[in-house]
């Protein structure tokens, strides 16, 4: 049997972001069916090491079952290297045979899903007439992001905020780039923080009521973007909430800081608000976040739906492996 191989390049390609979007909003369905068996993920760190290696395994039952691993490092200085923080692989295993289907690039997968999945939480929870874009960070994510917000909603006003004026010039479609975070943020309907910082970088007081936030920058438990009267003063709304009392900084951090009590702090997951399970905005001042952390059947999904796409000649390489 042959293996797929896809590259960066061929995953840009092949999975467009409204594609991308609807696999997403199938992978969250699953979980929320309860036919996905996800671990928490693990890290392996070495001491003195510039970044760390995370694996998440996934499996999805069903008729078509299937193993995914995704294994990648995250080295938070390599954009001053002109690289992605996230490089790694992603491993698609039949769930009948554990045949290797598929090797897919990790950092092209990451990049389109995150965007896809914070598309869906867009969709479901900011305000309707939101057309004001505030995203914070000049990365891979910013401009992901900002392909994936215009799919979902009016977005006419897009301000973008990064320690690097240089890359923050570079992303086209902003029609401003701003001196502060405060500056970007204030008045926003919408609101993207895609950074790699550790402490708080977004404020309850620069907040305006009726916006929606998508956190997506912090992904483990010692990083946070919020401070805790932000996530205290929103609905609070995650991919998943056993990753998201284990896993978040941003969660844990406001906990610590006694902004929220626990777990009953979390209003849902996004399969939840999908299937109609618990309400989503409801009213027009409600302060909306979402917080993402990134889940394994979200990358399972997507290697699926690309070897499909090969299958049906739409490109990559077949190697025996």
């Amino acid at each position: 049997m042959k293996t797929l191989i896809l590259s960066h390049d061929d995953v840009e390609r092949m999975l467009t972001m409204p594609e991308c979007i609807a696999a997403m909003e199938d992978a969250l369905t699953a979980l929320a069916h309860g036919e996905v068996h996800q671990p928490l993920r693990s890290l392996v760190r070495a001491e003195g090491a510039a970044g760390f290696l995370g694996l998440m395994p996934a499996y999805r039952g069903g008729p078509r079952a299937a193993y995914g691993l995704k294994e990648v490092c995250v080295f938070p200085g390599n954009p001053m290297l002109g690289l992605d923080t996230h490089l790694g692989a992603v491993l698609l295993h039949s769930g009948e045979t554990g045949e290797l289907l598929a090797v897919v690039n990790a950092s092209a997968i990451t990049a389109i899903r995150t965007a896809a999945v914070s598309a869906v939480a867009t969709k479901l929870l900011a305000r309707e007439e939101a057309h004001t874009l505030a995203i914070v960070g000049a990365g891979v994510q910013a401009r992901s992001h900002l392909a994936a917000m215009k799919l979902v909603r009016n977005i006419d006003d897009v301000r973008l905020v990064s320690r690097t004026q240089l890359k923050a010039e570079a992303i086209a479609g902003v029609t401003t780039v701003c001196a502060t975070v405060e500056e970007a943020v204030r008045d926003a309907d919408i609101i993207v923080t895609a950074t790699s910082s550790r402490d708080p970088v977004l404020r309850r007081e620069w907040i305006a009521d009726g916006a929606h936030i998508n956190a997506i920058g912090s992904s483990v438990a010692g990083a946070r973007e919020l401070d805790g009267a932000t996530v205290a003063a929103a609905s609070l709304f995650v991919d998943r909430r056993e990753s998201t009392i284990n896993e978040s900084g941003d969660y844990l951090g406001a906990l610590r800081d006694g902004a929220i009590s626990g777990p009953e702090h979390i209003r849902g997951e996004l399969g939840d608000l999908l299937l109609r399970r618990v309400e989503g905005r409801r009213t027009a001042e409600e302060i909306t976040l979402f917080k993402s952390l990134g889940l394994a059947v979200e990358d399972l999904v997507a290697a699926q739906f690309l070897y499909d796409k090969a299958l049906a000649g739409g490109g990559g390489t077949w190697l025996d492996f």
